[in-house]
């Protein structure tokens, strides 16, 4: 794993050589958003664990509420370093840029902050700073959060009796595959087919 990271931090450094740019990555953020997303994903790996009737050293009621503390932790977080930084992007913090929208899709007590998010994600994904694939399913995220259809397919109902899954409401089901393949995104009957 090291290695990968190592293999990927030496591509995109020589990328940006290549292009004239210099890397000017902000190591202390870096750490910060990895100890948060480490926060953000040991909750929910034991929760699944619980769910799948895995040993856990935590009951799901402990599990639940610590991970309420730890998501709202890291919202104030998270909205700090917008405050900071606008969108953090690849120049900024590299691949830990999709790790910063993992957490940000969690913030879904927040909606108009996730919409601020968008709105400078939008702007970072159209220099490529940001993944477009991330910023669809933050674009699916907000409009299911409002009640509204979404998009690109992306947030998922699954029925807990027969484990079937379908895509929530979608505002335009006939041209998915199409707007979804322009985010760089498989089609949805395979998307759909993961959740099994």
């Amino acid at each position: 794993m090291k290695f990968l990271s190592v293999l990927t931090f030496f591509f995109f450094g020589f990328s940006a050589l290549l292009s004239g740019q210099s890397l000017k990555h902000d190591t202390a953020l870096i750490q910060k958003i990895d100890s948060m997303f480490k926060d953000d994903q040991f909750w929910r790996k034991e929760y699944a664990k619980v769910i799948k009737k895995e040993p856990s050293p935590y009951n799901q009621e402990t599990i639940e509420e610590r991970w309420a503390i730890s998501d709202s932790l890291n919202e104030l977080k998270a909205k700090g370093i917008i405050s900071k930084y606008g969108y953090p992007g690849y120049n900024l913090v590299g691949e830990i840029s999709n790790s910063f929208w993992a957490i940000v899709q969690h913030c879904d007590d927040d909606i108009p902050f996730q919409e601020r998010v968008l709105a400078l994600m939008k702007i970072e994904v159209s220099k490529n700073n940001a993944s477009k694939t991330n910023y669809a399913y933050l674009v699916d995220r907000v409009l299911v959060g409002k009640h509204q259809k979404q998009i690109y397919g992306t947030q998922v109902y699954t029925d807990p009796k027969t484990h079937k899954s379908i895509p929530l409401p979608l505002k335009y089901p006939k041209q998915v595959n199409r707007l979804r393949k322009k985010m760089g995104m498989e089609p949805l009957e395979v998307y759909i087919k993961s959740f099994g």
